[in-house]
């Protein structure tokens, strides 16, 4: 597959203002400002391929916005280069802005006293795209997103999913070839955001653009993605597969259990107590098992014990991001 983008050794230093407080540090601040340099990014290098999707992980701060931002020409990097469909970004090209989108779940492009059947086809004529093309797509994307019924309806009236849903459509009617999502689902509700995410994993099944993903929902990473970058304190501590993060940083799973005879396991729940800590609830235990112990005490249990389910889970995957988002260091899995 094509590289779609490349960043090499890209860094952004803000220069901020620093005042004192009062009318008097006011005024000096007229006459003689300081300034104090905030490294935001250091040294960043990564690629994206064609129809890849990506997770970007960090705490606040820790620069996820700004990349996104200058991957898509908004902000100029201190240093470091970046290309896009071999466009450079902060030049501004033409055909470079028609061929990505940009989704900010904290910032709507639409305006809110028009209904979105008018932003759209003020849309469709900065991309000029064409007629019949246009109403392909929206057909296309509304019968996904079931909003066909919404469109011709004030924005300010709608929900705030549903907002969420035309921004989507707006982003996408010029059919992107790069795709940057920042917290696409942030403030929806469970359904919403399950039905967002369905959306654009169609989306991007369909039309295999590439896409970038910052959230701080565990729940979007783990459905859409497979490969994350971890960003801590501006730097680049983790490139690579998500499955392999989550069991550096998770060596358990949960086994689940429940028991035709619930009463009689709770006379003698030794024999499980000896691969960690058994909690029994009403009707069944849980058991925070080592992954290398996993096969032992499924054995142990269908050898020894008539029960009517068992299920194996992972630890709260939101649990482990904490912990890596504190302890990493740089490293390369």
């Amino acid at each position: 597959m094509s590289i779609i983008i490349k960043v090499t050794d890209l860094s952004k230093v803000f220069k901020i203002h620093k005042k004192e407080e009062g009318f008097r540090g006011s005024l000096k601040a007229l006459f003689k400002r300081e300034y104090v340099e905030k490294k935001a990014l250091s040294n960043v290098s990564f690629n994206v391929s064609e129809g890849e999707i990506i997770g970007v992980l960090g705490a606040n701060g820790a620069g996820k916005t700004t990349l996104l931002k200058m991957l898509t020409g908004i902000i100029n990097p201190s240093e470091g280069s970046v290309e896009v469909l071999n466009y450079i970004p902060w030049e501004r090209n033409n055909n470079f802005r028609k061929q990505i989108s940009l989704i900010m779940g904290q910032k709507a492009q639409l305006w809110w006293d028009l209904p979105a059947a008018d932003c759209f086809l003020l849309l469709k004529e900065i991309y000029q795209i064409p007629t019949n093309d246009y109403q392909e797509i929206l057909d296309e994307l509304c019968s996904i997103l079931n909003v066909k019924h919404l469109i011709n309806i004030q924005l300010r009236q709608l929900s705030l999913g549903e907002r969420m849903k035309m921004e989507l459509i707006a982003s996408l009617l010029h059919k992107p070839k790069v795709l940057f999502l920042d917290e696409p689902t942030i403030g929806l509700d469970v359904s919403s955001q399950y039905n967002i995410r369905e959306f654009i994993l169609k989306y991007i099944e369909k039309y295999r653009p590439a896409v970038i993903l910052t959230s701080h929902y565990m729940e979007d990473i783990e459905s859409l993605c497979k490969r994350v970058l971890i960003i801590k304190e501006g730097e680049l501590v983790y490139d690579g597969k998500l499955d392999k993060i989550m069991k550096l940083y998770s060596p358990y799973k949960v086994v689940k259990v429940h028991f035709e005879n619930f009463e009689n396991f709770k006379k003698n729940p030794d024999p499980l107590s000896a691969f960690g800590n058994v909690i029994i609830n009403d009707h069944f235990i849980e058991i925070k098992v080592l992954r290398e112990d996993i096969t032992k005490i499924i054995n142990l249990i269908l050898e020894n014990y008539p029960i009517i389910d068992l299920t194996i889970e992972e630890v709260n995957s939101s649990l482990i991001i904490d912990s890596v988002l504190k302890n990493i260091v740089n490293t390369s899995v």
